[in-house]
């Protein structure tokens, strides 16, 4: 993997992390399931994230198979690992500037991190090259990442002293011609039940 040079974020991109036939495979079942987006902590804006979401099952092989695949590149034990998820992006459609620990101070917070506290690492993957659009951009380390098909980009929700950090804040930028297709990972402080 290869580290971005920063000294606010641990962010890491690993290039043809999947193969075609893997990420299609997540296509197709994204495909087949997904639903609007929803938000943690609603801040009024009715178009904060416009995407697709979709709940992948550990019990199809792709889908057990990635989960595997992520723990082993992380070292992260897979108790911690919530269910993957997948995101679909239509034309127009983007999730804007937010991070993806939850805010300690936010009424939803009890809800989220009670049990198995809170998210510590990101791992997404992009499953297809989008014909225009679609970039994920880390403002604060002035950073921008191209859809790439396979393409793993991974980052830490903490500072090394483990504080949240806000230097996480990030946008899926709008497509602006054809889909985006992503999965993404998240890992816990605890195990998740």
């Amino acid at each position: 993997m290869q580290r971005f040079p920063s000294s606010r974020l641990e962010l890491f991109v690993k290039r043809d992390f999947l193969d075609t036939a893997q990420c299609d495979a997540l296509i197709a079942l994204i495909e087949a399931e997904h639903r609007p987006s929803t938000v943690a902590n609603y801040n009024g804006d009715d178009v904060f994230r416009t995407s697709s979401t979709c709940d992948l099952s550990p019990d199809v092989g792709a889908v057990a198979a990635l989960a595997r695949k992520l723990c082993d590149i992380s070292g992260i034990d897979p108790a911690h690992a919530e269910p993957l998820q997948g995101q679909r992006y239509e034309v127009g459609q983007e999730f804007k500037a937010h991070t993806d620990y939850f805010e300690p101070n936010n009424s939803d917070f009890e809800k989220y991190c009670s049990v198995s506290g809170q998210r510590t690492w990101t791992f997404m993957i992009y499953l297809n090259d989008v014909d225009a659009g679609g970039a994920t951009r880390f403002k604060v380390i002035n950073k921008l990442i191209q859809p790439e098909r396979g393409k793993l980009v991974a980052w830490n929700n903490r500072r090394p002293d483990g504080s949240l950090n806000p230097a996480t804040l990030h946008h899926a930028m709008k497509v602006r011609q054809g889909r985006k297709y992503v999965v993404t990972q998240w890992f816990r402080e605890r195990p998740w039940s």
